[in-house]
């Protein structure tokens, strides 16, 4: 199985970033491959109007590395961890854009949207957070915004790992061993137990058998 981590936090060596290497690494630990990349290196725009900018052949005009990585990185992934700092109780601007400037390329007017489409399918997803505050609802609209995302593309959100520092490096001092966990949540993340169910889901009424 193969994972794609992606660090969106400005600061390449963070909190969320630092818990972001530990999923990597308990990952590959597991046996399965893991590619960490930082937004900050490829995600150069915010999504345009696609119907301004677009070229003429149905490609994206924007002109940095997001394409690549999208096609390349994302899309062949078994799974997708995606580590932040929260920011005004929400995402980090390079990740709300890394989740907009899909739309460029599962439109319709994208020339291969279907392969897109089905390659956004079907994925195990993970959210790494990490955040100064501690108030226990700090998280909850980030975790809901996941939560649908997974829903959307009819994936599988696995769970959540929230460490909490300020200063670079502080979240190794969280006494709750956030970095433990989130090498712990990668090690699992292709076995741990998730569920989402609908009223029609069927239940063998027992969770672990």
């Amino acid at each position: 199985m193969r994972a794609l981590i992606l660090s969106s936090s400005p600061r390449r060596n963070g909190n969320s970033a630092t818990l972001a290497a530990a999923v990597r690494d308990g990952i590959v630990e597991a046996g399965h491959d893991a590619e960490l990349v930082y937004a900050s290196d490829f995600l150069a725009s915010f999504l345009h109007d696609c119907r301004q900018c677009r070229k003429p052949d149905g490609t994206c005009a924007i002109d940095d590395g997001f394409g690549p990585v999208f096609l390349e990185s994302y899309l062949p992934a078994d799974g997708f961890i995606a580590a932040t700092p929260i920011y005004w109780y929400g995402v980090s601007a390079q990740l709300k854009a890394f989740f907009d400037r899909t739309f460029c390329y599962y439109a319709a007017s994208y020339p291969r949207s279907a392969d897109v489409i089905e390659g956004m399918k079907n994925k195990r997803i993970g959210l790494v957070l990490n955040s100064e505050e501690t108030f226990p609802m700090v998280s909850g609209g980030i975790v809901s915004q996941i939560q649908e995302f997974s829903r959307y593309t009819r994936s599988t959100f696995v769970g959540v790992v929230h460490g909490y520092g300020n200063s670079r490096g502080e979240v190794t001092r969280d006494p709750g061993d956030p970095v433990g966990s989130a090498r712990r949540f990668g090690r699992e993340f292709f076995t741990r137990h998730a569920t989402d169910y609908q009223i029609d889901t069927p239940r063998s009424g027992r969770v672990w058998g």
